[in-house]
């Protein structure tokens, strides 16, 4: 026998009990009746198994559920020698048109599931076209990046990074869109997109930002921006555009905030950005991240100890390991899913490193 499961399901392998509620629940309203004719018939009530069978399974175990409910109907019928009967006759039309709207609501529902399944799918592969999961050496650098939405039903969010290995170095873009949503989206694609153009081009920076922001600019409301912070890595070094983003975090020897000297607006809030370096020695790390790190909080309201975690998290020789190490701290700390996006970009220059000097 092949009916359907509570989800879209064919009944063999996804046969579960609870499928027997329905059809077990027609003959509990018309067994009484049969039993003892001096209880009255309640054909229009054996509608009640479809209807639990529509709201939780498919097309073809709703209609086996009306067949068993329509059966039992005309049993009682039967029993009652009346099934020619005005009486009867209108319940019992009743009953087979109930069933008929439990099919058709059935098959609906199905269409309507099957529709959600190609819209995830759909999300699943333009995330993985706009947020490109990395784990690889580009341009002398181990790139590791990770993603997580806090939307229980989209798997992008405002959060966005993206890296392009250009004749100027490794370029390295972490950014988050103010707000959520499909026009969160919109604008996370359009700055991804900006910087996939400009990244080869722009001679430096502080010239990619301004870029970026040109670029953005038709397409922001007068409340929107985006935060960015953007990273060319060279021998012995990193230079860094900040444009109201959280600062990076460098991990070697000690464990730092790189602040920009000078404070910058997002892009679409007239930034001019300006470029600072900072030397890496051999073996040391750059955290890059959105504030969904840095906004995570306890039952209590205290803010997530970034420096002290990231410390111990950073230990771990895998950069994968130490990313899934700093998000476990995160979700430890919270106690809870997280509220909000979150991006993590963590980078590591394996070539030889030369130094540099540092204005």
């Amino acid at each position: 026998m092949s009916a359907d499961d509570g989800g879209d399901g064919q009944v063999g392998a996804g046969f579960s009990w609870p499928m027997l509620v329905p059809p077990a629940a027609c003959p509990a309203v018309a067994l009484p009746h049969l039993l003892d004719d001096r209880v009255p018939p309640l054909v229009t009530l054996l509608l009640i198994g479809p209807l639990l069978a529509c709201a939780r399974s498919g097309v073809r175990w709703t209609l086996l559920v009306s067949s068993w409910s329509a059966a039992l109907g005309l049993a009682t019928g039967l029993a009652d020698g009346d099934v020619t009967g005005l009486d009867f006759g209108v319940h019992f039309g009743g009953l087979l048109l109930g069933c008929a709207i439990t099919v058709y609501a059935a098959g609906r529902r199905e269409r309507l599931s099957d529709a959600l399944a190609r819209a995830r799918e759909v999300a699943r592969v333009t995330q993985e076209a706009i947020l490109r999961p990395i784990s690889r050496t580009l341009g002398g650098t181990q790139v590791y990046t990770r993603y997580h939405c806090s939307g229980a039903e989209s798997t992008v969010g405002g959060d966005l990074y993206d890296v392009a290995v250009t004749p100027y170095g490794l370029r390295v873009l972490v950014g988050d869109v103010r707000g959520h949503g499909l026009d969160a989206l919109r604008l996370t694609a359009e700055t991804i997109t900006g910087f996939r153009e400009l990244a080869y081009t722009a001679p430096d920076l502080p010239a990619l930002a301004d870029g970026l922001d040109t670029r953005l600019a038709p397409e922001l409301g007068p409340e929107d921006f985006v935060t960015v912070l953007l990273a060319e890595f060279a021998p012995g070094e990193v230079r860094l555009v900040n444009c109201g983003h959280p600062a990076p975090l460098r991990s070697g020897r000690s464990v730092e905030f790189l602040e920009p000297e000078f404070t910058t607006p997002p892009l679409g809030l007239h930034p001019e950005p300006r470029q600072y370096r900072v030397r890496l020695q051999p073996g040391d790390r750059l955290l890059l991240y959105t504030d969904g790190l840095t906004e995570g909080r306890d039952q209590d309201g205290v803010p997530f100890p970034l420096l002290g975690e990231a410390a111990l998290a950073l230990r771990e020789p895998l950069p994968e390991d130490a990313l899934n190490s700093l998000h476990a701290r995160l979700l430890q700390h919270t106690g809870a899913p997280l509220s909000d996006d979150l991006a993590l970009v963590l980078c590591q220059p394996v070539e030889a490193a030369v130094p540099a000097r540092v204005l």
